[in-house]
């Protein structure tokens, strides 16, 4: 697994767009990039990106709405409690409403 930190440093430019209450997935980032097969990269570089105060990381989830990230933040809770917070609704382990709050970067930038 080599670390692309370019790459990393896009998607960090993309995350830090998505709007409080809105989530988006790996994949939709992925494509917005140009690179539409690394959706498991975007989630390196979001693993990668703790000790960043001003990415949003829990604002990305998989396709399907899942907190599949959950397990790199603090507690197994934190990433339901930060989306919470901002008013997403969750409910074991995956975003309610998501297609709703869905966040795209290819038609929402």
């Amino acid at each position: 697994m080599e670390e692309n930190p370019n790459f990393f440093e896009r998607v960090y430019q993309v995350v830090k767009l998505i709007p409080p209450g809105r989530v988006t997935s790996y994949g939709a980032i992925a494509r917005y990039l140009g690179a539409a097969k690394s959706a498991r990269m975007v989630g390196w570089a979001l693993n990668n990106s703790h000790n960043m105060e001003s990415i949003p990381a829990q604002r990305v989830v998989n396709r399907f709405g899942l907190l599949s990230g959950k397990y790199h933040f603090g507690g197994t809770n934190a990433m339901q409690q930060l989306l919470e917070a901002e008013g997403v609704k969750v409910k074991e382990n995956q975003v309610q409403n998501f297609n709703d709050i869905f966040w795209d970067p290819a038609t929402d930038l």
